[in-house]
């Protein structure tokens, strides 16, 4: 086989491989992720001759506190789960029946196989209810409210226990009143935000709880960061490629007609 030969036969070879993964790249590039918040730091480091900005962001740290049923629980007890958080009271007469209402709409929406036995995904996503007035909402109080609402106890907790830590908790680690547009008071914690943290325990973005858009767009983000890929993983492309058919018999069709078109060549030319 000559030079020629040998270059068609590479070329039938990569050309398919090569479609394959230019359609995964921008694919996947094409899809707008919902971005970090909470920059910590911005680290610059010489790579190569060249000057990197590293950026350095702020993870979430865990709080303990009593849920509805009485049990003591962290946020980010259940590994692996996305969380959205948000901050209400019992005897609020305003926002906070919307706000419970509309988290309990997107609870719901993640029912698996339909509405027949009426069940929640679970391994998705972990809804977080703060309340900000813990001295009045009591683990039976909770309880109370949150089967009012048909809150599902399994992934959304009610939490009430510390009024300090909590306090602490919403201003340092969800910082609640930055990039807000509505005044929230460091003595009282009454916003309509709802806060979505992602796996690895980045704030991902802040919605507006009591809008049906922002609650919907909310919904397509946990989709998003379901799908995002763990930087720390091992790449799998390649083993991707070895599990897909379909590329093979594009291969193996594309080979065949190169050695056809080849050996007719060679009866022509000789």
């Amino acid at each position: 086989m000559n030079k020629n030969s040998i270059l068609g036969l590479i070329v039938a070879l990569l050309v398919p491989i090569g479609c394959y993964l230019a359609l995964k790249y921008f694919s996947d590039t094409a899809v707008d992720m919902p971005r970090k918040y909470l920059l910590d730091t911005v680290v610059t480091k010489i790579e190569k001759g060249k000057e990197i900005n590293d950026s350095i962001w702020q993870t979430t740290a865990n709080i303990r506190l009593q849920n509805q049923l009485g049990d003591t629980v962290g946020l980010f007890d259940k590994k692996g789960k996305i969380v959205v958080a948000d901050f209400f009271f019992t005897s609020c007469g305003s926002i906070c029946p919307k706000l419970t209402r509309n988290m309990a709409k997107l609870q719901q929406s993640f029912i698996t196989g339909g509405n027949v036995r009426n069940k929640i995904d679970t391994s998705i996503v972990q809804f977080i209810s703060f309340t900000v007035d813990p001295q009045r909402d009591s683990v039976s109080v909770l309880k109370d409210y949150a089967d009012r609402f048909g809150v599902n106890h399994n992934n959304w907790w009610m939490l009430t226990g510390s009024r300090d830590s909590i306090y602490k908790f919403a201003f340092e680690e969800l910082k609640v009143d930055k990039f807000s547009e509505e005044p929230i008071s460091p003595d009282f914690v009454h916003t309509s935000r709802f806060v979505l943290i992602d796996k690895d325990q980045f704030v991902r973005g802040y919605y507006n709880g009591l809008d049906s858009i922002s609650v919907a767009k909310l919904a397509r983000d946990i989709g998003l960061l379901m799908l995002e890929k763990d930087k720390k993983q091992k790449s799998t492309v390649f083993a991707e490629i070895i599990s897909l058919s379909w590329l093979w018999l594009i291969i193996l069709l594309a080979v065949t007609f190169f050695m056809y078109y080849m050996n007719g060549r060679r009866k022509i030319n000789g």
